[in-house]
């Protein structure tokens, strides 16, 4: 990485910092305070122990004793005080930062690539090199050269040779060494970060996705896949160690030279003994701390690379916010709209789940002859596949598992893009349509919908932050989720466990869709929205989610159940990416085909689990 990029992630974290400053300085002095207290206590210990050996009077060593005393308590207190301030101020930034990087990675949308467990690393272990820059980096560099400083000026007063011999040491010390020991270790660190991302997310592939590895067979090679990424890491801290020890023995050797030569020049300018003993203890201890300077250099190095992934999430801006003078979109059927553009009841509509919220525009979108192969000279995931979804038509997209319904989800979303053909939004193509505008004109519940080991409403808001309570009890109540809401005794802070293991797979599903309903989108996307419910609760949540979807909106649903599309402007089949039937319910109904025969069987098992069903 280079120097322009690595000062640039620094600028980018230090300006979250601003607030925090007087904490981080009052750190620092914090820190300078411990240094020189312990530096002191070293050198009055030393003259006390030179001194008494000359049996003086006590009364000569009464005020060292009591200093020595005071040395030693006062660097306690000072190394407690400065861990308590700094640690504070970097907690608070951490809070912040944490919550930048999780809005970002929820708003952006996900590069190719872009995994999981990356995700995660950037997360958790990128947002810590912001805490290690601040409290292992910059406060003790901060530190050390203050000491540095005023301990060459001490020295001074004793003999300005000495001071100058200490003054030539602590560069070395705390310049060329630390210099040295970013050269030796900066290639090295740069990979650390990336490495620890890709094990990050082999961890993640190997543990969550292990059944279906074994499935496919692909175990083995998954791990050998992980065992290289942990070798290669293995490697490289093994050489970051083996080049961290062969600097700090220079460090030793730096600091016993640059004492011997104090010493030397002391004796020449006829310094006491006492003094030329006390000069050496202190250089000793001086150079201990201008060598603190060479551990702040080398992990410096080592967060190099992820200051900058979190500073790229840092630096990238947010989704606007919504307009809070924006009109409220029409009421769906049976809401009495009120002046805040809610129902009358602050909820929803009458009976139907619908709810009146601040939304996105309504968009048109069209699908000219897609084509989409995810592997070159297989057969194509989608061959040739037109479709129209203007403002307010609501398609459904049905057919065989494998046929292609989450690749036109995919496609539409902006996730895949198309090997021939094109997807145009309002008459633009959608990969020239801006990428931070994408997510608003067109959202909703994919088949990775992921929750997060957070309460219900901080997993809602991810939908819409400005949303208030209202509006998450209608989202839930379209998604049929605000009866158990209610029901738990934290209510909207009821935590769900991580991936929602806490919820049920039909509870996890409805939160995933309440929170699709909340973003409001241009145009609604939802695949399987119901998959894990009951026959019953999947017509019923269908149906109240269709009628939450505000007037205007179009809705693409992706769905293997046929039951529930008879309200649907249009039915699209689709077979080995081709699309083998198109039309209204009732047509494909009548005509023979999949879709009829489908229906014929969906029906008869349904009928079968009622029956059955207590």
């Amino acid at each position: 990485m280079s120097t322009g990029p690595a000062r640039a992630a620094e600028r980018a974290v230090l300006r979250l910092a601003r607030p925090y400053l007087g904490r981080l300085v009052g750190a620092g002095l914090l820190a300078a305070a411990t240094e020189l207290a312990g530096l002191a206590l070293m050198a009055t210990a030393t003259w006390l122990l030179m001194s008494a050996a000359g049996r003086p009077p006590l009364d000569r060593l009464t005020v060292a004793i009591v200093a020595v005393r005071a040395l030693a308590i006062s660097r306690g207190v000072f190394r407690y005080s400065e861990r308590l301030a700094g640690h504070d101020a970097v907690l608070r930034l951490i809070t912040d930062v944490r919550a930048r990087v999780f809005a970002t990675l929820a708003a952006r949308r996900a590069p190719a690539g872009q995994r999981t467990g990356d995700a995660l690393s950037r997360l958790v272990s990128d947002v810590e090199a912001v805490q290690d820059l601040l409290l292992r980096v910059l406060v003790p560099a901060t530190a050390a050269a203050l000491v540095g400083v005023l301990a060459v000026g001490g020295a001074a007063l004793v003999s300005p040779a000495a001071a100058g011999v200490l003054a030539a040491g602590l560069v070395v010390a705390g310049v060329v060494l630390p210099a040295l020991a970013t050269m030796l270790t900066r290639r090295a660190a740069d990979e650390v970060a990336p490495l620890r991302g890709a094990l990050a997310t082999d961890a993640v592939d190997l543990t969550h996705g292990a059944a279906d590895l074994a499935a496919f067979g692909a175990t083995g090679q998954a791990l050998a896949g992980a065992e290289r990424h942990a070798e290669r890491l293995a490697r490289l801290e093994r050489r970051l160690a083996a080049t961290g020890f062969a600097v700090d023995a220079a460090g030793v050797l730096v600091a016993g030279l640059t004492a011997g030569g104090v010493v030397l020049a002391a004796l020449r300018a006829g310094v006491d003994g006492v003094l030329v003993g006390v000069l050496a203890v202190g250089t000793l201890a001086a150079v201990e701390i201008a060598l603190a300077l060479v551990g702040a250099a080398r992990q410096h190095s080592q967060l190099r690379t992820g200051l900058a992934r979190v500073a790229a999430l840092l630096t990238e801006p947010l989704p606007a916010p919504e307009p809070t003078g924006q009109s409220a979109a029409p009421a769906a059927p049976g809401a009495v709209p009120t002046a805040a553009g809610a129902p009358a009841d602050g909820t929803t509509g009458a009976g139907t789940g619908a709810a009146t919220v601040s939304v996105a525009a309504p968009h048109d979108v069209r699908f000219e002859g897609v084509t989409v192969r995810y592997r070159e000279g297989a057969a194509p995931a989608l061959d040739g596949v037109d479709l129209d979804l203007p403002a307010g038509r609501r398609v459904a997209v049905v057919g065989p598992s494998g046929a292609g319904k989450s690749t036109v989800a995919a496609v539409l979303t902006g996730v895949v893009r198309p090997a021939a053909g094109r997807v145009t939004l309002d008459g633009v193509d959608l990969s020239a349509y801006p990428e931070e505008e994408l997510p608003r004109a067109i959202g909703g519940l994919l088949a990775e919908a992921y929750v997060f080991h957070a309460s219900v409403r901080e997993n809602l808001l991810l939908g819409r932050a400005a949303a208030g309570e209202e509006e998450l009890a209608a989202a839930t109540r379209a998604a049929g989720l605000l009866d158990w809401v209610r029901e738990q005794p934290d209510g909207w802070d009821t935590v769900v466990g991580e991936e929602g293991g806490q919820l049920s797979g039909g509870q996890r599903q409805r939160l995933a869709l309440a929170r699709a309903l909340l973003a409001a989108p241009g145009v609604l996307v939802l695949d399987e929205p119901t998959e894990g419910l009951d026959p019953a609760a999947a017509d019923a949540v269908l149906a109240s989610t269709l009628a939450a979807t505000p007037a205007g909106h179009s809705v693409l649903l992706i769905s293997h159940r046929l039951s529930g599309l008879d309200g649907l402007d249009e039915v699209v089949v689709l077979d080995a990416g081709r699309v083998i039937q198109r039309g209204r319910h009732a047509e494909l109904v009548a005509a023979a085909g999949w879709y009829r025969d489908q229906w014929l069987l969906q029906e008869a098992a349904e009928r079968g689990y009622l029956a059955l069903a207590p």
